[in-house]
């Protein structure tokens, strides 16, 4: 079984990145998948979104893995959901950009460090999400490089798609360049009110420009989804019947039915 990695990825911050990979990556470990999740934002909010400290002073996190003090398989660990495993961030990963300004093969480091780890365990993980910064850097290059493929929350607010031009462009410069078998798995619409029009505009432009790469589940603006996080667990076990949970298990559904779909024509 080859294991999927996933970039969920938007140079803007606050458009549900994090939330998309905490509970996506919840949803199918529910359904007996053994996921991965890897926070590669300094900022840490996928470690404490699961349970985790971004503060605790530990070496087992990707900052060491990055700079070779730890391997891959020595810094996995466990969270409270079973089938999901993490590996942590904090503030420390914001220097590796300047620590390894002289190395030509940098954004390459995640990617030789996960090959590495899958040849060397014979890894049981379907799935690894990779939690992306809100930016176009050093760090979200090295994520292009290493994933099969990518998830973009697409916020449905004025500008969303003006910024997603220019992601695209570096998807694009990334593939060109660096990792050929690049490609957008799946856009998801996040913060979706249906009360308010500029959504439904926001998400027919989305549809008719980027087709049936935008997912039929949209994720609503929901309390309990920006409460869930300060718990340290998905909102799918903080409160499995909120909208948002509802909306995230069916996001999952229509993930694992996409994956039937794309292992059928391959």
């Amino acid at each position: 079984m080859k294991t999927k990695i996933i970039s969920v990825i938007n140079q803007k911050g606050g458009v549900g990145k994090t939330t998309t990979v905490i509970n996506l990556a919840a949803g199918l470990a529910n359904q007996d998948k053994k996921v991965l999740v890897i926070d590669l934002d300094p900022q840490g909010n996928a470690t404490t979104g699961l349970g985790h400290s971004n503060i605790d002073g530990s070496e087992k996190n990707i900052y060491n893995a990055l700079n070779g003090s730890k391997t891959v398989s020595e810094i996995i660990q466990n969270t409270q959901i079973d089938n999901l495993d993490i590996i942590t961030s904090n503030v420390d990963l914001s220097g590796l950009e300047v620590e390894t300004a002289g190395d030509n093969g940098r954004a390459f480091i995640l990617r030789e460090k996960l090959s590495l780890f899958f040849e060397e365990n014979r890894s049981n993980y379907s799935h690894v999400f990779i939690d992306c910064p809100p930016s176009l850097s050093l760090l979200t290059v090295m994520a292009l490089v290493a994933s099969n493929s990518l998830i973009v929350p697409l916020q449905t607010e004025f500008f969303a798609l003006e910024g997603l031009t220019q992601l695209v462009k570096t998807i694009d410069r990334v593939k060109d360049n660096l990792n050929s078998e690049l490609s957008i798995r799946g856009i998801i619409l996040t913060m979706y009110d249906k009360r308010n029009k500029l959504s439904s505009q926001v998400e027919k432009e989305a549809r008719d420009y980027f087709k049936e790469k935008v997912y039929n589940t949209v994720i609503p603006r929901n309390v309990r989804l920006s409460e869930a996080p300060s718990h340290g667990i998905p909102v799918l076990m903080y409160d499995k019947s909120c909208p948002g949970s509802k909306s995230y298990f069916n996001l999952t559904e229509e993930f694992l039915d996409q994956e039937k779909i794309m292992e059928s024509a391959a």
